[in-house]
């Protein structure tokens, strides 16, 4: 029995390690290109920080402290570096490269918008916990799926999406897709892992999800729907990550197309669950945009337009896919190369599937008997964290580490030097789900 994976929050939050050096880095001198200007005293202001934090805010910057690095060609920047090391998986390598000429802050120009890229355990916190950064998409992600979702929203309209989606995401409403789920799980393996000596496991994981997804979300069954919506999304995917340049011929000009298309059949299937909806013939509980439709406020009126449901639907379609199918897959992958953890885990399914009848679904008091299984997952996202990085935006000038970032200016953050830390994780590379990091 294989159980439904755990999708992976867009908003989930690192445990972090402070005061930790980074491995590889080093400290900056006169001589090395990471320089630091000398720091004065925060000026005393009610919204700066106690001394001994990184951060505080300034009233005005000065360039020569901004953190050490090039911003390159115009609108190009460093993007294409990034993308071909993405493409050719060393961005970990790639990341690394960087700190070791700069330090854990550097300066950089990534898809047209000056970037400082951050890691580290108190970057962690940064990123996490400072009211200074809002969420932010790269320019590509942002013009590819359009406005009205949570990542381009703050303040007061951020809350109000936020706590609709969380609406969905109760756990009293979680525990009624588990048998779903599971039946979604169970016809998949069936259909395509079932007889078959070898299987290519990442296309199915990716299928896989978006089968379960896109019954969650948008209550689709199996049949054209999906399966048109499925094609435009994997074209949606291409370009992303790809340089904002809308031309002939691009990733990017694809991806765009392929994002209206796939939004007029969202839009389409919004209008059909509205009706229903106002007949008094669809359960609030059914999926994601019935139950966004159903929300209103302590006035009756509905707390999300029809186009902000779209949008966030698909902004839940895109961040719960790549990351749910990368971190199967990859626990697959980790299996596979460790025998004794993978014979205790399906001993662990094999005692769950002994207490269920014959085609019974699992249900969620199962999947918390799956000790191991999460511990499996959750050592798999230390060592393999399908998010490579995150982007957010400096809502003022801010400092951070002794450097100034610019109001307006992305910081980009990777968790994975955290992860690898070895002065954090006890060999920091190797897989190991009995240790404390993994419960």
């Amino acid at each position: 029995m294989v159980p439904p994976s755990r999708p992976v929050g867009v908003e989930s939050t690192l445990a972090t390690t402070g005061g930790a050096s980074l491995p590889g880095s080093r400290r900056a001198s006169p001589e090395t290109p990471a320089r630091r200007v000398a720091k004065s005293p925060p000026p005393a202001s009610p919204i700066a920080s106690p001394p001994e934090s990184p951060i505080f805010t300034r009233s005005r910057i000065d360039p020569a402290n901004l953190p050490p690095g090039s911003l390159g060609l115009p609108v190009i920047g460093q993007s294409l570096g990034l993308l071909c090391a993405m493409r050719s998986n060393t961005d970990d390598q790639w990341i690394r490269d960087r700190i070791d000429m700069y330090g854990p802050v550097s300066k950089l120009s990534l898809f047209g918008t000056p970037t400082v890229l951050i890691a580290g355990p108190a970057a962690n916190k940064f990123v996490f916990f400072s009211s200074a950064l809002a969420t932010k998409q790269p320019r590509s992600a942002q013009r590819i799926l359009g406005g009205n979702s949570i990542f381009d929203l703050h303040g007061a309209d951020h809350r109000r999406v936020r706590g609709a989606l969380l609406e969905f995401l109760r756990p009293d409403m979680l525990k009624m897709y588990v048998g779903k789920i599971d039946g979604e799980v169970q016809r998949h393996i069936e259909e395509n892992w079932a007889g078959r000596a070898t299987v290519t496991v990442m296309p199915l994981m990716k299928r896989m999800t978006f089968d379960i997804i896109s019954a969650l979300l948008f209550g689709l069954e199996r049949g054209d729907a999906r399966d048109t919506l499925s094609g435009e999304f994997a074209r949606v995917m291409e370009g992303i990550w790809a340089i904002p340049v809308n031309l002939p011929f691009t990733a990017f000009r694809r991806s765009l197309k392929a994002s209206g298309r796939g939004r007029r059949v969202l839009e389409g299937i919004t209008r059909e669950k509205k009706e229903k909806v106002e007949q008094g013939k669809a359960s609030r509980n059914s999926d994601l945009i019935t139950c966004l439709l159903s929300l209103t406020d302590e006035h009756g009126e509905r707390v999300l337009t029809d186009e902000e449901i779209v949008a966030n639907a698909i902004v839940a379609l895109i961040a719960g896919h790549d990351t749910t199918s990368i971190l199967m897959t990859f626990m697959v992958r980790q299996l596979a190369n460790d025998p004794t953890t993978l014979a205790a885990m399906v001993q662990e399914h094999e005692e769950i599937a002994q207490n269920k009848a014959d085609g019974e679904a699992l249900t969620w008091e199962d999947l918390a008997k799956m000790k191991l299984t999460w511990r499996v997952a959750q050592e798999t996202l230390r060592t393999v964290p399908p998010i490579f990085g995150s982007f957010r935006v400096a809502l003022k000038d801010i400092e951070f580490d002794g450097y100034f970032i610019p109001k307006g200016w992305q910081v980009f953050w990777t968790a994975n030097v955290t992860h690898m830390d070895a002065s954090i994780y006890h060999e920091p590379a190797k897989f190991d789900p009995s240790s404390p990091s993994a419960v």
